[in-house]
């Protein structure tokens, strides 16, 4: 069975955070089922998998991953209803972080049996695929090392700047959640909590280091047309409006 290298790209534009997580549950489930019934077949009688990237933008919500401390969130449940903000506790990686209006986010659900078996390659493809959009604007980010996402001033690190969170599960070599980039977003949010556990860092926007608002859908393509390249993948866009 050739491996399918095709991904279906679904624009989901500000849905809850929730109705988010069951769609990618969804759509994982579909993925595992496929790869569950191959294992009883013939290699020429196996079916292909499917690969999904979700993009949307989320109303104000923290989530907190398996390996996360609730004392990181600083608000309790009237502070929550003050921002006008909930509160999930999810089954990614990393500690807590912030969604919201402003803030790119994207769901890979690829079958990484595809292209190849290895969780750390994906991540930094992840975020290679965000410093070359970054880049593309005149910001220069990397990596700093022990810690995930993207940064701004991250050779010298005299302030260190979060620009892109991550966080992802990987089920039988299945992604899912994935990775927040700050266009737009409103940082007063992040004040509320320990963002990933990193006290000692700043969080920072594209619009903030720009000095401008930044058409988050200019951003939008700039990354796909990354992705595409560094996945070697075929990026098929379904424009049809889900939530």
């Amino acid at each position: 069975m050739e491996r399918n290298k095709e991904i279906l790209v679904e624009k989901l534009g500000l849905v809850d955070y929730q109705q988010a997580w069951d769609y990618q549950e969804q759509l994982l489930k579909s993925v595992l089922e496929i790869k569950a019934g191959n294992r009883q077949l013939p290699p020429e009688e196996q079916q292909a998998t499917s690969n999904y990237l979700l993009l949307c933008q989320h109303p104000h919500v923290y989530t907190l991953g398996k390996s996360g401390h609730l004392e990181h969130l600083l608000l309790d449940e009237q502070g929550l209803q003050q921002k006008e903000a909930t509160f999930y506790k999810i089954n990614r990686g990393g500690d807590i972080t912030y969604h919201g209006p402003g803030q790119l986010v994207a769901y890979p659900i690829l079958d990484l049996e595809n292209y190849f078996t290895d969780i750390h390659k994906y991540l930094r493809f992840l975020e290679e695929a965000v410093m070359l959009t970054l880049a593309d604007f005149g910001i220069l980010a990397g990596r700093i090392e022990g810690l995930t996402g993207v940064w701004l001033d991250f050779e010298e690190q005299e302030n260190p700047r979060k620009i892109c969170a991550m966080g992802v599960k990987c089920s039988r070599w299945v992604t899912m959640h994935g990775l927040a980039l700050n266009v737009n977003t409103d940082l007063s949010y992040f004040g509320n909590i320990v963002p990933c556990g990193i006290s000692d860092k700043a969080v920072t926007s594209m619009a903030l280091e720009l000095g401008r608002n930044v058409a988050l859908e200019e951003v939008e393509r700039r990354l796909l047309v990354h992705f595409e390249q560094l996945f070697e993948a075929t990026l098929l866009e379904q424009h049809e409006e889900r939530y």
